[in-house]
């Protein structure tokens, strides 16, 4: 047969094909043309278990594995290499061979030693003998170890990814239940990442993590886990844990090593990271307990004002469940319409007459009673909710005013998550239009949150809003850094002077010279000026003596529900 036309076996099947099925013994040099025909490892064994057969490959990939092949001997060898694993692996593989011996079924196993692995796969011969095929695996099970690696390493920064974090955590648990090991979970989360993907882009956000990574690895002993589990989101598992103190020295290292500034292509940034941290096994004796109670200690942590680190209470999973549930609660309640508007009205001061009033949204809850604005308006834009909560008010506040007298205007806070939405002057547009209430009666009133995130298109989006004939004003002025340079950037209808100035009139001496300065350059620039939170006569008098147009607050009305604002507007002077 020519070199060329030999035939190809890949498996112990095949190669029986090839071998003459003639009754009587095999003998070894009528099998010769055939053995020298393949190229695999080739062997064959009678049914008492000795060697009849064998070509060279087969010889030469078994002697790497220290196993002789001889004419006529038995095949006892090739069962002591099966023994080369581990105990358990060495118990399956003799168990499966002996299975398939006594059922006379084909069998697949490897033998390996350090780095080399032979495959064999064996076959049975319908004259109670066998063939074995042998094929060196070893390039292919570096590849498959390596690929397997890969699988557990984020690519970008080399640490374990959340599998091979999750693998180790099983070990650290074994340990734990098996010799009272404790260890610790600390979860990681950058703060002030964002900005530097958003402004310099993912390069350098991605340059950051990676120093962020070392930083990490420089921190933890050899015997501790360094993952990198998201976006901006790292664990370390911390081994063999004493006691808490020992943990809390490493979160403290972490919250001050991350902190300090980095040198990333040219530019220097600072970042910070909150940490939450949960000890096995008060905290939980399972990888999915602890990992949860590191998350709710690590959003403690960013309640308290990030960069900071905090270790998991019992009380924090009950104010989790009890956030979840008024999450669900709040969910339902547009559906089941336990929303109102209340609302405040504003006095212009040179008149004694009602300008307008500010809607303010309570929540009526079937069993919470009230509930407050502070605790479900934060919730609702973290989640947001705020943008579909947005648009009802702004519905229903344009419906409401139409019912009040033709000059007097309605006011609604805009959050910066409804700017975000591109859907806010959709939204005005609509309800304008389905209400009826002239666009100059609508005020739009946003904080500084809003006009901080993307400049531009904020103001391309109030620019809009003013071509429409919405009256814009900024409310709380004076309590962020940069409110001038917004009064340059956007003509404002009106100011909000932040109660704040107003309470500090009786207990500070430059609280009068700051609503001074307020209501002067609001006067300069043609812009109504309004005092929030007046509750006394006396504060009214001095916002008077200062410039100020309008005012806000107790002394005028609390804020009231609907069907009560007639008696509110009848105690007033009709402008």
């Amino acid at each position: 047969m020519s070199p060329d036309l030999q035939p190809v076996v890949t498996s112990s099947r095949e190669a029986a094909r090839l071998i003459p099925m003639q009754p009587g013994p095999i003998r070894r040099d009528a099998l010769l043309p055939y053995l020298d025909a393949v190229r695999q490892g080739l062997l064959m064994i009678d049914g008492g278990g000795t060697v009849i057969a064998f070509n060279a490959p087969a010889q030469r990939l078994l002697g790497d594995l220290a196993v002789t092949l001889r004419d006529n001997a038995t095949a006892l060898p090739l069962v002591r290499a099966l023994r080369g694993g581990s105990a358990p692996s060495r118990r399956a593989d003799l168990g499966a061979l002996r299975h398939a011996l006594d059922r006379r079924l084909p069998a697949l196993f490897e033998i390996g030693r350090a780095d080399h692995t032979v495959q064999a796969e064996l076959h049975p011969l319908a004259d109670g003998g066998w063939v074995v095929t042998l094929e060196d695996v070893s390039t292919r099970k570096a590849t498959e170890a390596r690929a397997d690696e890969m699988a557990r390493l984020d690519p970008l920064t080399g640490l374990p990814n959340r599998l091979h974090l999750r693998e180790r955590l099983a070990e650290a648990l074994a340990r734990l239940q098996r010799d009272g090991e404790a260890c610790a979970v600390l979860l990681i989360d950058l703060d002030r990442f964002k900005p530097v993907n958003d402004t310099l882009g993912h390069p350098i956000g991605d340059a950051l993590l990676e120093k962020v990574a070392d930083r990490l690895r420089s921190t933890v002993r050899p015997t501790d886990t360094v993952a990198r589990i998201g976006g901006d989101e790292f664990v370390i598992l911390q081994a063999g844990v004493r006691d808490a103190a020992g943990t809390q020295a490493l979160a403290r290292r972490i919250v001050d090593l991350i902190g300090r500034t980095y040198m990333v292509e040219g530019h220097l940034l600072t970042i910070g990271t909150s940490v939450g941290v949960a000890l096995a096994p008060d905290d939980g004796v399972d990888a999915d307990r602890l990992l949860k109670n590191a998350d709710l200690a690590l959003y403690r942590a960013k309640l308290d004002g990030r960069g900071t680190y905090r270790f998991f209470e019992p009380e924090m999973d009950a104010r989790m469940q009890a956030r979840r549930k008024l999450e669900l609660d709040m969910r339902q309640a547009l559906a089941r319409r336990e929303f109102q508007l209340h609302y405040q009205p504003q006095l212009q001061l040179q008149s004694g007459a009602l300008s307008g009033c500010e809607a303010l949204i309570r929540w009526y809850h079937p069993e919470r009673g009230l509930v407050s604005p502070l605790d479900f308006i934060p919730l609702a834009e973290e989640i947001g909710l705020i943008v579909p909560i947005g648009e009802w008010v702004i519905r229903q506040a344009c419906r409401d005013a139409m019912t009040w007298p033709a000059h007097m205007s309605v006011a609604v806070n805009v959050s910066p998550a409804q700017f975000k939405s591109d859907r806010l002057v959709e939204t005005i547009i609509s309800a304008l239009a389905s209400s009826g209430l002239p666009a100059r009666r609508l005020e739009v009133e946003i904080t500084e949150g809003v006009l901080l995130q993307e400049n531009e298109k904020t103001l391309q989006t109030l620019h809009r809003l003013r071509e429409l004939g919405v009256r814009v004003s900024m409310d709380d002025f004076g309590t962020g850094y940069s409110s001038l340079s917004y009064l340059r950037s956007f003509p404002f209808d009106k100011i909000k002077i932040d109660r704040s100035f107003v309470k500090d009139l009786t207990s500070k001496p430059d609280g009068e010279a700051i609503i001074r300065a307020i209501a002067g350059l609001g006067k300069s620039l043609g812009m109504t000026t309004v005092a929030e939170g007046v509750e006394t006569s006396e504060q009214m008098q001095r916002i008077r003596l200062e410039g100020c147009t309008d005012v806000q607050g107790y002394l005028i009305s609390k804020p009231v529900p609907t069907e009560d604002l007639a008696r509110v507007f009848a105690s007033y002077p009709q402008a």
